[in-house]
């Protein structure tokens, strides 16, 4: 298979592997690392609707992995996508009324998270062979809610590797602070800091170009990289399930051959969405790709727009992971509509660092016709769970919601039919009082676990082992910073001494 290498989307440096694009993470110039050509699919649809999860993970991954040997990849497929998950499907389909829901939540940390944070450490290590890396490679992460377990999940206790996690100490749900405070590994450290996730990124992002920093930690035997969306080998194996979940539709008699199907996903970061968009210049019949915000609608008015601006209230909402005022992946994107000029990217980027505003011109708006930007605010959100249910017995999650709620008014606002597929990023069992709440009011007065308890006898589905494990694991990580503080607490975390 010819070799594909990696660029940064802002130029500098030399054309890398994909082992090394995995390894570093972000590119030294700050830009992130894009395939210098999209591949097409080598197998048909037809022969991939007959496949499992890992043989399409497998199918998808090899034409972007193309310096991992076929044992290699396959190796970390199947340590990835095992026991881990609840059912052997991985990935299953949904159809409630008329839209299918694609539940990404069935990992060991219930959300669509785990879909790629389960597979990273192998992907990872794996890299660090192949490029002779002796350094221990620190995994550093920012998280609005549900990457940092899934990261924790995914590295504790892995050789060789330690893991950082910052998140906003007041703005994700009790459960997925539990979730993150309760980790286990001697390689794990979880840190509150004192505002958003912005805040967290734009700390984490700024380690990653101290290079002061770099040869402090290199003198100690440690190296960053990261497990955000930012990094290739999150975003390569979201392609996935896209793949798997149009061939799978196409096998259950739902799409006929060539048939368009959109796609509505809940997105913060860009990561998820822009993982559809590969997977349609991969060669798979996607139609629209419809970005569902939540109150922080920066990427709404963007599409509508073509102006991003993060200059404007952060609002916590009952969908925290999509809590996000500058969505890192969308650089991605804005790299391709530029006819994948890097210094053109990084001009719009440098002005979104100085102002916190860039307007695309009007010949580049024209190349996001594939996208389509809604969002919902609290009550829509509420009213599409609540709706939901009472139509047809299925509990969504908030972010679920925000996508179910703007697949809908998609299909009035523009009278498109094709056959809609909704992203299911999260399990409602994270977020049961935001749930039950839209269901019954009454159920707001009750406890967290006790709120588990009544959602699973509403659903009649089990509690996940996720929710019953954290019930009464003790907090194992306490500390509390300011964003000015992070690069101190890593360094106390490695024992590497900071200045006097």
């Amino acid at each position: 298979m010819e070799q594909l290498f990696y660029r940064s989307t802002r130029g500098a440096g030399e054309p890398v592997t994909a082992s090394q694009a995995i390894l570093q993470g972000l590119a030294r110039d700050g830009g992130l690392y894009v395939p210098e050509r999209i591949p097409r699919l080598e197998n048909t649809l037809e022969e991939l609707a007959e496949m499992s999860y890992p043989e399409t993970a497998y199918a998808v991954m090899k034409q972007f992995f193309t310096d991992f040997t076929e044992e290699e990849l396959k190796g970390c497929i199947a340590k990835a996508y095992d026991s881990k998950f609840d059912t052997p499907e991985i990935a299953p389909l949904r159809k409630a009324e008329d839209l299918f829901y694609l539940e990404l939540f069935h990992g060991a940390t219930i959300a669509f998270k785990d879909m790629a944070l389960s597979i990273l450490p192998h992907l990872m290590t794996v890299s660090a062979r192949k490029n002779g890396v002796k350094n221990e490679i620190v995994i550093l992460t920012a998280t609005s809610g549900d990457t940092g377990k899934a990261a924790l999940a995914g590295f504790a206790d892995v050789e060789g590797t330690r893991i950082v996690v910052f998140y906003p100490k007041d703005g994700v749900s009790l459960i997925q602070e539990k979730q993150m405070v309760t980790q286990k590994g001697a390689n794990t450290l979880v840190v509150g800091i004192r505002g958003n996730f912005d805040d967290a990124q734009s700390g984490v992002k700024a380690m990653f170009g101290d290079r002061a920093l770099e040869q402090k930690l290199q003198a100690a035997g440690f190296q960053f990289s990261s497990a955000n969306s930012i990094n290739i080998g999150r975003l390569v194996p979201q392609v996935a399930y896209y793949v798997y979940a149009y061939a799978k539709l196409r096998k259950q008699g739902e799409l006929g051959p060539g048939e368009t199907l959109n796609v509505t996903v809940p997105t913060g970061n860009f990561g998820n969405i822009l993982a559809a968009y590969y997977a349609k210049a991969m060669g798979v019949p996607l139609g629209k790709l419809v970005c569902a915000s939540n109150e922080n609608k920066v990427l709404f008015d963007f599409f509508r727009t073509g102006t991003y601006d993060r200059n404007r209230e952060f609002i916590l909402t009952s969908s925290p992971s999509m809590d996000i005022l500058v969505s890192s992946n969308l650089e991605r994107l804005i790299y391709q509509v530029a006819g994948q000029d890097p210094q053109r990217n990084a001009a719009f980027m440098e002005q979104l660092n100085r102002t916190g505003v860039y307007t695309l011109p009007e010949e580049m708006r024209g190349r996001l016709q594939d996208f389509y930007g809604g969002y919902t605010d609290e009550a829509g959100t509420a009213e599409a769970i609540r709706q939901v249910y009472q139509a047809a017995g299925y509990i969504l999650d908030p972010h679920t919601a925000v996508a179910a709620h703007v697949a809908k008014a998609y299909r009035q606002e523009t009278g498109d039919t094709a056959k809609m597929l909704v992203v299911s990023t999260a399990s409602p069992y994270k977020f049961t009082r935001s749930v039950l709440s839209a269901i019954q009011p009454e159920y707001g007065r009750q406890e967290d676990f006790a709120l588990a308890d009544a959602l699973s006898q509403l659903s009649g589905i089990p509690i996940p082992r996720a929710i019953e494990d954290i019930r009464s694991a003790p907090v194992l990580h306490r500390t509390v910073c300011e964003k000015e503080e992070m690069p101190k607490v890593v360094k106390g975390f490695l024992g590497v001494k900071s200045e006097s």
